[in-house]
């Protein structure tokens, strides 16, 4: 599923694709930014903050969001798209080159000076080039006074940007606590320093893991291993969910005995 990590290799892929290149083809396939056109602008460049994307052409940005199933494309020009045009949501060409985004969440068009209003709740991103320790100490802050859920308290992308549901399921393990914990009783800034260096681990793999193994079906702790034993004592995982969002929260994973 699409996390901070995986929009920052789109970012890296469509950056490397089409930075200081001309847009020839432009096409917004929802209705409040249809008219846009940025033909004939350059990309200057193409930047994920937490879960967003922004391509910025000339003096706009086309900002995405790619929600549990969107993804962006990238195809020579005349070549088969994998995926069904009737699910495209954003195209943008350069001579030789297309980006295709697919079942995008989010879309729209904004002037690059406006960016703020579509990410500036955001918390601090552990992927973006300003991440350093002060930046982990306000995370930290964010998330230790929030009063729900250390599970709801990470989710939540003003507290700290880029983590998604697969994340704070595996660093709530490795940290040993419970999902349900209050976030206000627990090691705010240890937690936050974990995961600044699972997303950072798993930034440039294709294949993300949290066990340091990579093969197919070893490479979680407890994300999606409801009801097989715990790695590490055996104890059956167990899931429940967690949180407001409907329908009813968003699903968590944990080890009974290893999380307290």
């Amino acid at each position: 599923m699409p996390e901070g990590d995986t929009v920052f290799r789109t970012a890296r892929r469509l950056h490397d694709a089409f930075a200081g290149r001309e847009v020839t083809r432009f096409d917004i396939r929802v209705p409040q930014s249809a008219t846009a056109d940025l033909v004939g602008e350059s990309v200057r460049d193409v930047v994920s903050r937490g879960k967003h994307l922004l391509i910025r052409i000339g003096e706009s940005t086309l900002h995405s969001h790619l929600k549990m199933e969107g993804g962006w494309h990238l195809y020579t020009s005349g070549e088969r798209w994998r995926t069904s045009a009737s699910r495209a949501r954003a195209i943008v060409g350069v001579a030789g080159a297309d980006a295709v985004g697919f079942d995008l969440a989010m879309v729209e068009v904004l002037p690059t000076a406006d960016e703020a209003r579509a990410v500036g709740h955001l918390g601090p991103d552990p992927l973006g080039p300003d991440w350093d320790l002060a930046r982990a100490a306000r995370a930290a802050r964010r998330v230790g006074s929030d009063p729900r859920a250390v599970h709801v308290a990470l989710l939540d992308q003003r507290n700290l940007a880029g983590l998604g549901n697969e994340y704070v399921n595996e660093l709530l393990f490795v940290r040993g606590i419970l999902p349900s914990r209050p976030a206000a009783t627990v090691d705010a800034l240890a937690l936050v320093e974990t995961g600044a260096r699972m997303i950072r681990a798993n930034r440039d793999r294709a294949h993300r893991t949290f066990t340091g193994d990579a093969r197919r079906g070893h490479q979680t702790w407890v994300y999606g291993r409801d009801r097989l034993p715990c790695r590490r004592c055996g104890s059956v995982i167990l899931r429940t969910s967690l949180g407001a969002e409907p329908p009813g929260g968003r699903t968590v994973f944990w080890c009974p005995r290893c999380q307290t």
